[in-house]
């Protein structure tokens, strides 16, 4: 009977891969990157745009974008005298999705109890 899911990660591969999930999931795992990205769903952006989107430094958005560039899930596109920040990987956006649905699912549950226990 064949399943949705991948193979263990067993062996020298998947120490390997394994090491490269924890990666994604460590440059993930900042504020700051995820509201960068989040930033760039809806199209490409400089760092002097990206840096207003999200209100930090432009020298803080530099180096995040540069974790980013450097893990794949962006790229940089030049246009004319412009270097513009895009998203190479959109898978990323699936992963962040899946987190939030999670989150939002706790947050309900919590909200319920503490609207129920406000009740007694």
């Amino acid at each position: 009977m064949p399943t949705d899911h991948p193979a263990p990660l067993a062996g020298e591969q998947g120490t390997a891969l394994a090491e490269l999930i924890a990666e994604r999931f460590r440059v993930l795992g900042d504020p700051t990157r995820i509201r960068l990205l989040d930033a760039l769903r809806d199209g490409s952006a400089t760092v002097g745009e990206l840096h207003r989107a999200v209100g930090s430094s432009q020298q803080n958005v530099s180096k995040h974008l540069g974790v980013l560039l450097r893990s794949g899930l962006v790229r940089l596109d030049r246009e004319g005298g412009f270097s513009r920040y895009a998203i190479a990987d959109e898978s990323v956006f699936e992963l962040c999705e899946q987190v939030c649905g999670g989150m939002r699912r706790q947050l309900a549950g919590l909200d319920e109890v503490l609207h129920g226990a406000s009740l007694r």
